[in-house]
């Protein structure tokens, strides 16, 4: 069953999409400050010095990484509110259908007597 775009949006828990959008473009903000922060330069000249360097930046991506799994988690968790709540609909309107089907036969068969 092919499914317009429009009427998909249309089912779409706006309020919901709305009232979580904060949420996740603070995420996305931490993020984006985060990768777009300055990468330290490593010194050839102390290879402590660089060994301590490389271990900040593997402590910065992986404080990183968690900041976009934070973000992926949210963004997880407002998809499954959103087809739990298309899944509903669809239900909704099948239900629909068949009740109007039900009373359109029966005011068929009372107009035919």
């Amino acid at each position: 069953m092919a499914i317009g775009w429009m009427t998909i949006l249309s089912n779409v828990p706006w309020s919901d999409v709305i009232k979580n959008a904060p949420a996740v473009a603070e995420g996305a903000r931490k993020l984006w400050k985060k990768a777009g922060s300055k990468a330290s330069t490593v010194s050839d000249d102390a290879p402590a010095d660089s060994l301590a360097a490389l271990q900040g930046q593997v402590a910065e991506l992986r404080a990183q990484m968690l900041a976009a799994g934070e973000v992926i988690q949210s963004l997880a968790e407002q998809n499954a509110q959103l087809i739990a709540r298309v899944e509903k609909t669809r239900r909704r309107l099948l239900l629909l259908a068949l009740a109007n089907l039900a009373i359109g036969a029966l005011a068929l068969a009372a107009w035919l007597r």
